[in-house]
């Protein structure tokens, strides 16, 4: 940047030296919010000026809505499985809920026990509007509510560090300097212990001040829960502002949403083939494929002939087409390609971006499918031929030295090695989902499909099986959570440490895993599977290709495309 000097320093040394510190985060979602509002602007026709983060409508209705059923993939924070299976319970309604929501869910508030007494709290005063809660007491010669001012925004519960500050300065009367060591001790990623020096003179002073022993220590074990992760309301609020825009976006325009997320992958929880999911289910969005005579290199967004916007796969989507011949394609294209020889001769691709292209079933304007496409590809001389086969660079059926042929019928190839062939090339498929052609095989042996634990009650034994689309083991390791998918939807899975520790194996290396278990359900309607068993079924994939018994077969040298039956999934530890 010109003009402009770098120096790092020690974020210690800047606060001995009392020199103002501005985090600057380079945030994802702020890139996939600004091509969302470019799309949105591109594909209004004129009938609206271009959104920015102050311009987006405040307090939507819709948007809490949707928030409040956890249909969150793609939203800014919220689409963790933790974070989406608090939205339920929380049901935010208003933009101080989103702050609260942000911050609830972090290590600090849960290992502080303030999580369970503020959704308490929430459900108390939703069930009877206008309650008020009443707050500890100091002795008489104290005001009586003083800790109302700190504490009454979040119900009475410390959920923020500029909370726990104020708690000691108002209820334990720590000096400015006092209040700064413990904020210090409460430092993000710095938890050494040093926290507990400030207990006793916390506790005891509040005990002095006629506060009860139980509330002071029960104030102080919430302040320690800071020490691990804890968030400062400011940060709360700014990240609230873009789960909020995000969230707007995706609620009312959610193809350019699901096309600005796949434009900035990789980002956030969940893969490609999720994010396409949730757009057409969910946003009833149309989606097409990529496809040579009109996709970009990036995702775009076309309208149909009611004039409905659609999204259009970008070239991006193709594993092994490089941006370059992207480019190419498009800036050749002009009004159009005649047909397969013609895009071949204008664009004069390598036969390795032109086999790319035939793979992820990208000719579909020009009349061929996937079989033949690559049987197209494959007639055409090689990049640099021989002189007796070269004529002038022609190329794609176009060359004279190839004759007149008439190819053959090809064999139909079934819909279980598109969709595979799809997820080998794209990493996601629009012809169909991996389990539906083993569900035949599932049910015969009581695996039921994700959708099924909806009808299903508490407790009840289950067998669930899915590709695995996430692995978390947040904070701590003693639980890990796995989102299974199917052809019906996800279910999540919770693995205590001692059932970890017995099925590591399965739990870490499977694509497709059957977990059993007993189904837990919220009185919210929040569901998990509580796993006691698991078992790698990943071989069952082989049957897509028409093998005829799931076992692998010998290992052989090849591409590495025909090893990787399904893209991996995205694991967070």
């Amino acid at each position: 940047m010109d003009d402009r000097s770098f120096i790092e320093w020690d974020k210690d040394d800047l606060d001995s030296l009392r020199i103002m510190k501005v985090d600057v985060l380079a945030l994802g979602m702020l890139t996939c919010i600004r091509k969302a509002f470019d799309l949105i602007h591109a594909y209004s026709r004129g009938t609206r000026p271009k959104y920015t983060l102050a311009s987006v409508p405040k307090e939507r209705a819709y948007v809490y809505e949707m928030l409040q059923r956890a249909d969150a993939i793609g939203v800014f924070q919220v689409e963790s499985r933790a974070q989406m299976n608090m939205l339920p319970r929380l049901r935010p309604e208003k933009f101080y809920d989103l702050v609260v929501e942000v911050a609830i869910v972090r290590p600090g508030p849960i290992q502080g026990g303030m999580v369970h007494p503020y959704l308490k709290r929430r459900k108390l005063q939703r069930d009877n509007p206008g309650m008020i809660f009443d707050y500890p007491k100091p002795g008489p010669a104290h005001r009586q509510d003083e800790l109302k001012d700190v504490l009454h925004k979040t119900l009475g519960i410390p959920l923020f560090q500029e909370q726990a500050m104020k708690l000691a300065i108002v209820a334990a009367k720590f000096s400015a300097d006092e209040a700064n060591g413990l904020r210090r001790a409460m430092a993000t990623f710095r938890h050494v212990g040093t926290i507990g020096t400030f207990e006793r003179k916390f506790i005891d002073r509040m005990v002095e001040r006629g506060y009860d022993q139980d509330f002071a220590e029960s104030c102080f074990e919430q302040i320690k829960g800071f020490g691990s992760y804890g968030f400062p309301e400011s940060h709360a609020a700014s990240f609230a502002l873009l789960v909020y825009v995000s969230a707007w976006i995706k609620r009312r325009f959610p193809a350019a949403f699901a096309a600005a997320l796949l434009n900035s992958q990789p980002m956030g929880f969940y893969a490609p083939a999720e994010i396409v999911r949730c757009a057409r289910e969910n946003g009833k969005v149309t989606v097409l494929a990529p496809d040579a005579a009109f996709s970009d290199w990036d995702c775009t967004l076309e309208r149909d002939q009611k004039g409905k916007v659609c999204l259009r796969l970008g070239f991006r989507q193709i594993d092994g087409l490089r941006e370059e011949d992207a480019h190419t394609i498009t800036q050749e294209r002009g009004y159009g390609y005649r047909g397969f020889a013609d895009f071949v001769r204008r664009t004069a691709l390598s036969r390795r971006a032109l086999v790319a292209l035939a793979e992820a079933d990208a000719f579909r304007a020009f009349g061929f499918d996937r079989r033949e496409g690559l049987w197209a590809v494959r007639r055409l001389p090689d990049d640099d031929p021989l002189p007796l086969f070269a004529h002038e660079g022609n190329r794609g059926g176009a060359a004279p030295e190839l004759g007149v042929e008439s190819i053959a019928p090809l064999p139909v190839m079934p819909l279980s090695e598109h969709v595979l062939a799809d997820y080998q090339t794209t990493r996601l498929s629009l012809k169909g989902y991996p389990t539906q052609f083993l569900r035949t095989g599932f049910d015969a042996e009581g695996i039921v499909a994700c959708a099924a634990l909806k009808d299903m009650e508490d407790g009840d034994p289950v067998r669930c099986a899915g590709v695995v689309l996430v692995r978390q083991c947040p904070g701590n390791g003693t639980t890990v959570f796995i989102t299974l998918s199917d052809e019906t939807g996800v279910c999540n899975v919770v693995i205590w440490e001692r059932t970890f520790r017995q099925f590591r194996k399965e739990a870490m290396g499977s694509r497709l895993l059957l977990a059993e278990g007993k189904v837990q359900k919220s009185p919210e309607g929040v569901i998990h599977l509580m796993a006691d068993r698991l078992t790698d079924r990943s071989a069952d994939l082989r049957l897509l290709t028409g093998a005829t018994t799931p076992k692998p077969a010998a290992a052989k040298a090849g591409h590495p495309r025909n090893v990787r039956i399904l893209p991996p999934s995205r694991d967070f530890h």
